[in-house]
């Protein structure tokens, strides 16, 4: 019998990713620079999305909407944890625009500045593009700005044959 994971609990391990990324972000810009660190640590996290995008290279390169179906309906805790509203759900695109993220609010309730939450968005962001490019679609999709409502917006369009 599965164990029943309970919103909290899936609330807790996903703090505790954000705090990873956290701690991995703040040694890197020590090191390196807050530049140099956004880029490190979104290439690691582009690679966890390319693991990712495997389980979702039979949509490719063209399936859009099949995609948007099991790409949401794979998300744990969608609708509480991220509020994802269809824009576009088409042959042409999908677009989904987050109205919540859990790593942006551990962040902004641990205190990180509004410069550094837009930093460790933008590198937790690049699982985005990791996943959708190996699953064989073209990535648009852009992280949250400062002054912006909501999180990340998905942008996916077909990639080509080959």
């Amino acid at each position: 019998m599965a164990e029943e994971v309970t919103l909290e609990q899936l609330r807790a391990a996903v703090n505790m990713r954000a705090s990873a990324y956290g701690h991995i972000f703040d040694v890197l810009k020590e090191k390196f620079g807050a530049e140099e660190a956004v880029e490190l640590l979104g290439e690691a996290t582009r690679r966890l999305g390319t693991d990712m995008g495997a389980h979702f290279t039979a949509y490719g390169p063209a399936d859009t909407v099949g995609l948007c179906d099991a790409f949401l309906g794979g998300i744990p805790g969608r609708d509480a944890m991220f509020a994802p509203e269809v824009i576009e759900r088409s042959d042409a695109r999908i677009e989904i625009q987050f109205h919540r993220c859990p790593l942006k609010d551990f962040w902004v309730a641990d205190g990180r500045s509004e410069e550094d939450v837009e930093r460790l968005c933008r590198a937790a962001g690049r699982i985005d593009s990791g996943l959708f490019e190996t699953a064989g679609f073209v990535f648009k999709g852009r992280t949250w700005q400062p002054g912006q409502d909501g999180c990340c917006r998905l942008i996916v369009e077909p990639g080509t044959e080959g």
